[in-house]
């Protein structure tokens, strides 16, 4: 009897909702179906973060920006004010409970990240510009806070490490497939393809260096003999179509970083010695600096500028003469080493850097797209923008942050206790070292399509390191 008096309300409740519906629909208001959306990730907010933080991942490579131009402010919808709401509720906790996992904190990680995170704040006092660099800030904060210190709990059960990485990936693949139809559709024309990864990328670049930063993750995963030859199959399905996404995207630093990762994968599945890289790296720069002249003087010749060709694009990566977007970088990089000059310890502010460059252009750097106002972006480097912003011990700070990243993935691939985690640490391990050389040439970590998997990444590899590995040396 209850369970039909349950069903009678279950089914009168239902009618009445699309009744209304139907009802608000017709005079032109459509927010109601919202409601119930709304009311569950109420109720996984309070009763289930775990999987909201899920939710949240998979949602990510779908979201797009809101911009409010009388307040000033952009927001990724519909990630964003969910991440904001999940912060505030750490810090509450955090407050009321008082503790954290000290294993985490005393991490060389999550010490170089929290050094980085306060420098940051300190700049943020002595900004040019306080309001833009307190907003940076705070997105940072959230983006970290979620992504990193809630995560790194919910990856203490190696299966969410897959969910968050199957998740991001299956959604990604749906904007790679509906991109690359698009492109199709355009003859794969390159200058159509830049706009073909709207309204979820901004740009072609970005685009590019998010599907480099998690792609790596899933030809490792197709080689793991513990999953299923149907999840490997995936793996490799979804691997192939990065790939195919990021050709087309004819972004050179994307193609740049995956050559970097290649080498970084020969590097670590063949074991060569480190007296051995150092001596390469050595004789390098030992032969840049006996023929840097020639080196120039070739670099100059090279007149091939971006093109539909591929062959003919990645010649163009060397042109420092007459490609615009090379030389446009060049100019940016300039400014912000001006502006790095003129305040070296505390810089001009996080996020300021596009808002306070233009006075250091000089009119020898300028090209077919420069702007005199200086109003097209960023410093094109997570390393040389955090320079000009937060000065030297920015750049530093983050510098250290991407050492200890890099080498806990290579401690943990050379040392962890079985062989899926040594495969989930070299895939997540190529994929930073994709994203930090990408990173010479671009910035993203202020979106939330990067810094989702850059973060959410990272706490994957201090969870390995702090919850799993250790206890099972001690078992």
């Amino acid at each position: 009897m209850l369970k039909e008096n349950r069903l009678k309300w279950l089914y009168g409740g239902s009618l009445v909702f699309i009744a209304l519906n139907i009802v608000l629909m017709v005079q032109g208001i459509y927010w109601l179906p919202a409601l119930p959306v709304a009311l569950g990730i109420m109720l996984m907010f309070f009763f289930s973060l775990d999987k909201l933080i899920l939710l949240l991942v998979f949602l990510t490579p779908f979201s797009f920006k809101f911009i409010h131009e009388e307040m000033g402010f952009t927001i990724d919808i519909p990630t964003e004010p969910v991440i904001v709401a999940i912060m505030l509720l750490f810090f509450l906790r955090l407050l009321y409970e008082g503790n954290y996992d000290k294993r985490v904190l005393r991490h060389p990680v999550t010490i170089f990240l929290v050094i980085n995170l306060l420098w940051l704040l300190v700049t943020t006092v002595t900004s040019e510009i306080p309001l833009v660099s307190f907003k940076f800030f705070i997105s940072r904060l959230w983006f970290v806070t979620t992504f990193y210190f809630i995560a790194v709990y919910l990856f203490r059960e190696r299966i969410n490490m897959h969910r968050f990485m199957w998740l991001f990936g299956s959604a990604l693949a749906v904007v790679v497939v509906t991109a690359t139809y698009n492109h199709y559709l355009h003859g794969f024309e390159r200058q159509v393809g830049y706009a073909m990864v709207q309204p979820f990328f901004n740009d072609h670049t970005h685009y590019g260096a998010v599907l480099a930063l998690i792609a790596p993750f899933f030809i490792v995963m197709a080689f793991n003999r513990s999953s299923s030859v149907l999840r490997r199959r995936a793996a490799l399905m979804i691997f192939l179509l990065f790939c195919a996404g990021i050709l087309f995207s004819y972004s050179r630093a994307a193609w740049l970083s995956l050559i970097v990762a290649a080498a970084g994968f020969i590097i670590l599945v063949f074991r060569l010695q480190f007296r051995f890289i150092l001596a390469g790296l050595i004789l390098l720069l030992g032969i840049f600096a006996l023929y840097q002249t020639e080196i120039v003087m070739r670099l100059e010749r090279n007149q091939q500028e971006s093109s539909g060709d591929f062959s003919e694009h990645v010649q163009s990566i060397t042109n420092i003469t007459s490609d615009a977007s090379n030389l446009e970088r060049i100019n940016r990089w300039r400014s912000a080493w001006r502006m790095y000059q003129e305040r070296p310890v505390f810089g001009w502010g996080p996020g300021t850097y596009q808002f306070v460059y233009a006075p250091f252009q000089r009119s020898e750097d300028y090209t077919i797209i420069t702007t005199h106002f200086g109003d097209l972006g960023n410093a094109h480097s997570e390393y040389i923008g955090p320079l000009s912003e937060s000065g030297l011990p920015g750049m530093l700070s983050f510098i250290a942050l991407a050492l200890a990243v890099l080498a806990t993935g290579v401690k943990l691939y050379k040392k962890a206790p079985d062989r899926e985690m040594r495969l989930i640490a070299l895939g997540l391990t190529l994929g930073f070292i994709t994203y930090l050389t990408h990173g010479l040439l671009n910035n993203f970590l202020d979106t939330d399509k990067a810094s989702v998997p850059f973060w959410g990444m990272m706490a994957m590899l201090v969870a390995m390191d702090v919850f799993y590995s250790k206890r099972k040396k001690r078992a």
